[in-house]
């Protein structure tokens, strides 16, 4: 289904590029070993279509290209498991992404949100099949009938997909919560996802093993109201990611918390992911900064439409063998 690369060599300015971002995320990331699992969480901005050439013209729509795709490729390609948001209804650039990455990626992806708040949007999780493995489960959240009194459903539906590592299975639920016009249009969705995944991880009998969330949640800061809805349940974002930019544009007077990885522990000692069970937090995580190593006679504007807005946000466990 995807497009393959222009034929012939692969231009020196993409090799560099690559080269440099290899080299950088070989210091930021730690190695995958057969003893952990590498997740992420990535905001590709408008993820949908793909000028077919290695370097887009000044007519062309989309900017992204097969130089920019390698670049997403490189990083993608040292995690186990990343949760995309706004993938679009077109998935020419998904599937082209796909190519590059080789026959042990796969992907996973929900349906598309209809509706204008939708976006045209779909989840989709990219995973190295050589690493870890589907378990099976795979489904949209959604709300009780509104006529029970319930909000209303979700403006682009959550997804939640199960894998496997060394026995090991684990659930995630990937989201983009609606933006709205205010802070407050967001406290509803926030609010009701973290009551629902509360009450997935408490029922006695169902699938329900190792919740994580990750995605981006459109937090503008800590301890505000829109974060306190997102751990009004329990849900804990490792202190770790609390100091790492979450976009390019971020900077200390517009920092920002919109993306987060999280999960359930025991309220009684938040540092101990007690609701895990058979993975560990490392206390490794953070964010990958590719804005010096890529495209660098680019604006950050038209990096953004090439890349990303957002940087990738990643955490680590160990999953024995």
């Amino acid at each position: 289904m995807g497009l393959s690369p222009p034929p012939g060599p692969v231009p020196a300015a993409v090799t560099d590029d690559l080269t440099r971002l290899r080299a950088a995320l070989d210091a930021q990331l730690p190695v995958r070993t057969e003893n952990n699992l590498l997740l992420s969480t990535w905001n590709i901005r408008a993820f949908s279509n793909l000028t077919p050439r290695w370097q887009a013209g000044d007519k062309d729509s989309p900017k992204r290209d097969w130089h920019a795709l390698s670049c997403i490729a490189a990083v993608v390609e040292r995690f186990d498991v990343t949760a995309v948001q706004e993938t679009r209804r077109n998935t020419t650039a998904l599937f082209a992404l796909l190519e590059l990455l080789g026959p042990r990626y796969h992907v996973i992806a929900s349906d598309v949100t209809e509706g204008d708040p939708g976006n045209g949007e779909r989840l989709a999780f990219v995973y190295d099949g050589e690493r870890v493995q589907p378990s099976g489960l795979v489904g949209e959240i959604v709300l009780p009938d509104p006529a029970t009194g319930a909000a209303r459903q979700f403006a682009r539906t959550p997804y939640a997909a199960g894998f496997v590592r060394h026995g090991t299975d684990f659930i995630l639920t990937t989201v983009h919560v609606l933006w709205g016009k205010a802070p407050s249009d967001r406290v509803v969705e926030l609010r009701h996802f973290a009551e629902w995944m509360r009450s997935w991880a408490d029922r006695p009998v169902d699938w329900n093993r190792n919740l994580l969330v990750l995605g981006d949640f459109n937090l503008d800061r800590l301890d505000d109201p829109l974060f306190e809805a997102f751990v009004s349940t329990g849900l804990w974002p490792p202190a770790e990611l609390n100091e790492v930019p979450r976009t390019i544009f971020s900077d200390d007077r517009t920092r920002s918390f919109y993306d987060q990885v999280a999960w359930f522990v025991d309220p009684s000692d938040p540092r101990v992911p007690s609701l895990l069970e058979d993975m560990t937090y490392t206390g490794r995580g953070g964010s990958v900064d590719f804005v010096p190593h890529v495209l660098r006679d680019l604006t950050k504007a038209q990096l953004s439409y090439r890349l990303s807005d957002h940087y990738p946000l990643w955490v680590e466990f160990t999953v024995s063998p």
